[in-house]
């Protein structure tokens, strides 16, 4: 999947850097270093993809060429700690091809670094890792210094901004999450928790017992202590705003309980006492919602903004539901009718009532059809009544290979409903009173998204057709939308599988569709359909082996694979490539670097396309066998008849098609499918995967994976369905999203009761005091954000008056004074992290007075961090202390002792601010080297620090400074 990663850092003197050799190496060239008369030679290193510097307007010609640009640079640079260039590494998606990477590097770059004026030195890497996947990524190399026609000028210090880097990661992120998109592309950049209020979770690596248990030395050490101390950060952004933890637990699930709640604080903490303050701070947000006890007697929590996110679906749903705007003529259908009979087409009695279901005026729809029921073809009618009647009919899924399912099997233009989402984001393809949004599999999309899309369409008026299983493979994101939606407004059932060819395989569909998955297993055992082994492996090569057997008996038959995870996909297509190797079923081996590493292909074989590409018309999941296969180019002929045809250059995401991993099958059909079941599977991936075929089942598994078969239909009829907040107190729930307070609700109660019955109510007193209304999150940001601006008002006017000699006037004080408190009202020490935030940062002052208050929210966000975390405390005390320390260098060599004493002074205080903050004290002991000193045992940072300032600045006296 696309990964973010975006870093920014700088190459300098100081640290024995040369730019002239950080460019060889990265451009793979030989380059000579003019200040220190040596050649830098690096044109044996491989996987340099694209390579090229990018001038700005107005720059000499002649740093076109590397060699001359970066010998000016180093020229142009006199300090022995010189700054000589800033250094920006970013990955790239490997969903993408090389030349549209190198596409997408170069836009961002030009838009972002060289029209603002800086050179870039542009070099695009794809390595292949140890794992034989792809990883593609881009180096730039900047200019820091403006440019003339007569060389370099002054150094840019608007460059050097912290906020400038933020504004380049979201930029960057923005960038490859549209070109994904536009290419119909199931991937995304999830950047969100580095965003999430301007606090990130950072990424953990997972270590095991047997990791912890080592400790001691080497590098398993350092990687273990680096665990943990991003564990502390992260406890400590916890602490601050527990909304971070209650967002990222809800990010799959709606609810959770409290061992969920603690086993991700445990994660996320360090120690029992970071421990303990960071759970008992989530168990006390006022944005964590307990929902009651489960079917199990545990108690159940949601978050505010996912209770939230449901009430707006409902809300959403419910007007949808509420309209009648769409109808469609009894003429219309009739003819869609006629004209399917005409095809052959002749429907059901259940396929019938869904298409009148689906065709009727209301502006909501909701289809419930088992696996190989006829969905698509069903619509595939109501399409041509819609149109006929008016309307333009859309389809999407969340998958590249349902949407094309749906358009194949419908004739709906159908895609994903990422790209949807993203063209509606750009102001394009906007739905209209006059559209018709199918969307197909709708069980696998989670709450929030099906939220989004069902409140633009109530926005624009446009009807939406639920279609999907609520039984199949469930949503990777949090909520059952698609459920909870069924059951609050009804629809239609299409439980008549048409797939299977013979009856007995109809019925077994239906019983894993109802929950009856070991009926279905003993259905297909009793027909000699279920096979045990002694081991997986025994049961894979039993498998392979009768796979062998039916694509040699029944040619022309398509067969697929199925299994659970990666691992098992991989080993599998490897066996079966042997046997079609032996079975001489395959041409002459060709060596194709694809995005998974470099894999042999030959005509004969199978493959799977693994990403969307709509030039090729291939979807991530669509397969295929392979015509013509060469280390250039290769021609495949897809299993609905397609020739395709492209360079590997241009395309290179395939893989072997012999097998598929389960939640790659939804939506497929195959004549045959052979199962190899593994202990990860339930009954929602038993019901998908024992559901794909026409005529033929194969069901393998091993018994040191099930020891008999009863423990293989305990596991493979696990029901693992998604819940939702509503769930729970279903009252409460709908009384929440109607904006009915308890007292409202007796006193509706009263007013329903008979005349004579209301004498139980005769003592009722309502209170005056209300349940507590849930704010909405957007409410609160908007709060922050007014009084953020407020508050930088208020400090821009007193600065303006202080600027000018002028005395601070009582209601500007006053002013100050109340937009602190405002801050204050909304989180404890707001104000205080806001006004570190300003005085470290303030050019953002006039920004956030202006209304552009983000970078002065989020530097707010990074101070309250910095309070909380010691880490962090200590690594910011160690910047300022070098950036003082520099600046008091640098006034000594100018003479000007009014300035050393300045600086002096301020290196003293903050040395002296240690005595106050023992935590950070102790963890500067691991950094003296960083601030040049070597304290005795028995002294203390500050102390230390201070003699050494004394010292200084008697030696200072001494020379006459």
């Amino acid at each position: 999947m696309a990964i973010f990663h975006f870093s920014a850092k700088v190459i300098g003197r100081s640290s024995g850097r040369s730019a002239v050799a950080a460019a060889a190496y990265r451009a793979g060239e030989r380059l000579h270093d003019e200040r220190i008369d040596r050649t830098h030679d690096f044109t044996n290193k491989a996987g340099v993809l694209q390579s090229e510097v990018m001038l700005p307007k107005g720059a000499p010609k002649a740093f076109a060429d590397r060699a001359t640009l970066w010998n000016a640079v180093e020229a142009a640079e006199k300090r022995k700690d010189a700054q000589l260039s800033r250094e920006v590494e970013f990955a790239l998606p490997r969903e993408l091809s090389k030349k549209d990477n190198i596409k997408l590097a170069r836009e961002f770059v030009k838009a972002d670094f060289v029209e603002k004026g800086m050179i870039a030195d542009l070099n695009v890497h794809w390595d292949i890792g140890e794992d034989g996947k792809a990883k593609p990524h881009a180096h730039v190399m900047l200019t820091m210094r403006e440019v003339t026609k007569d060389g370099f000028g002054a150094k840019v210090r608007d460059w050097n901004k912290t906020a400038l880097i933020e504004q380049w990661r979201e930029r960057w992120a923005d960038h490859v999450n549209r070109a994904l998109a536009e290419r119909d592309i199931d991937a995304r950049i999830d950047h969100r928790s580095l965003e999430a209020q301007g606090i990130a979770l950072e990424p953990q690596d997972k270590i095991g017992p047997a990791a912890s248990r080592i400790g001691g030395r080497g590098l398993e050490a350092e990687r273990i202590e680096e665990h943990r101390a991003i564990a502390q950060r992260n406890g400590a952004r916890i602490i601050a705003n527990p909304a971070l933890a209650l967002d990222a637990i809800t990010h799959q699930q709606a609810t959770f309980t409290p061992r969920d709640l603690a086993a991700f604080v445990h994660r996320h903490s360090d120690g029992k006492e970071q421990f303990d303050a960071a759970y008992n701070t989530v168990r006390a947000s006022h944005d964590l919602i307990a929902l009651g006890k489960d079917g199990r007697g545990q108690d159940r929590f949601t978050s505010r903004a996912m209770l939230e996110t449901e009430q707006r679906l409902h809300r959403a749903a419910d007007a949808m539901a509420q309209r009648a705007k769409h109808g469609v003529e009894d003429e219309q259908r009739n003819a869609a009718f006629a004209s399917a009979a005409k095809r052959g087409l002749v429907l059901s009695g259940e396929q019938k009532s869904a298409f009148e279901h689906v065709t009727n005026s209301k502006g909501l729809a909701v289809v419930v059809g088992y696996a190989g029921t006829g969905k698509s073809a069903m619509l595939g009618v109501a399409r041509e009544a819609w149109e006929s009647a008016g309307y333009n009919v859309r389809g999407a899924a969340l998958s590249g290979i349902a949407a094309e399912g749906l358009e194949n099997g419908s004739g709906i233009v159908s895609r994903t409903i990422a790209s949807l989402e993203h063209q509606w984001g750009k102001g394009r393809e906007q739905l209209t009173s006059c559209d018709v949004l199918v969307i197909d599999e709708a069980g696998m999309v989670g709450t929030r998204q099906t939220e989004r899309v069902l409140s633009h369409a109530a926005k624009a008026d446009a009807k939406v057709v639920l279609v999907g299983d609520q039984q199949q493979l469930q949503a990777i994101e949090a909520g059952a939308a698609f459920r909870a939606i069924h059951e609050r407004h009804g629809g239609v059932e299409i439980s008549e599988v048409r797939r299977q060819l013979s009856a007995w395989q109809q019925d077994a569909t239906t019983q894993l569709a109802t929950g009856r998955t070991g009926d279905a297993i003993r259905t297909y055992e009793e027909r000699g359909m279920v096979h045990a082994a002694d081991t997986r492996e025994a049961a894979r090569a039993a498998l392979i082996e009768r796979w062998e057997q039916e694509r040699r008996g029944s040619f022309g038959d398509s067969q697929i694979i199925l299994t659970h995870t990666n691992d098992e996909v991989r080993e599998l297509n490897k066996m079966a490539r042997e046997k079609m190797r032996d079975a001489g079923a395959l041409g002459a081996d060709t060596t194709i670097r694809s995005a998974r590493g470099e894999r042999q292909f030959a005509s004969g074989d199978r493959i799977i396309f693994l990403r969307n590409e709509r030039e090729l018309a291939v979807k991530n999941g669509t397969l295929g066998t392979v015509a013509i296969a060469s280390a250039m180019s290769m021609a495949v002929r897809t299993d609905d008849g397609r020739e395709v045809a492209f360079e590997t250059k241009d395309y290179a995401h395939i893989y072997h098609g012999y097998a598929a991993t389960i939640h790659k099958a939804q939506g497929m059909t195959v004549d045959r499918t052979h199962v190899l079941a593994t202990p990860g599977m339930d009954s929602h991936s038993a019901y998908v995967a024992l559901s794909r075929h026409r005529d033929g089942l194969a069901l393998h598994y091993g018994r040191d994976d099930f020891a008999d078969q009863s423990k293989l239909v305990r596991t493979l009829g696990r029901e693992r369905g998604k819940d939702m907040a509503g769930d729970y107190k279903p009252e409460l729930a709908f009384a929440e999203l109607r904006g009915i307070s308890f007292r409202e609700r007796v006193l509706e109660m009263v007013r329903q009761v008979p005349e004579k019955a209301k004498s139980i109510f005769r003592n009722f007193r309502p209170q005056a005091r209300q349940l507590e209304p849930i704010p909405a999150q957007a409410n609160t940001q908007n709060e922050q954000r007014r009084a953020v601006e407020r508050y930088a008002r208020a400090l821009g006017d007193i600065g303006k008056m202080q600027a000018q000699g002028l005395p601070v006037l009582p209601h500007q004080k006053d002013a100050l004074k109340k937009a602190g408190k405002a801050l204050e009202a909304i989180r404890h020490h707001a104000a205080t992290d806001l006004a570190k935030a300003l005085e470290r940062h303030p050019e953002l002052i006039a920004e956030a007075a202006d209304g552009r208050s983000q970078e002065a929210m989020r530097a707010m966000s990074q101070e309250a961090a910095v309070r909380t975390d010691p880490a962090l405390r200590s690594e910011r005390f160690v910047k300022d202390w070098q950036v003082l320390s520099a600046a008091r260098k640098e006034l000594e060599q100018q003479g000007d002792r009014a300035g050393v004493a300045k600086v002096s002074a301020k290196l003293t205080a903050l040395a002296k601010g240690l005595e106050r903050d023992p935590q950070v004290e102790d963890l500067l002991r691991g950094k003296t080297r960083e601030l040049g000193i070597d304290p005795k045992p028995e002294r203390s940072i500050a102390n230390e620090l201070t003699a050494n300032i004394a010292r200084e600045r008697r030696l200072d006296l001494g020379m006459g400074i």
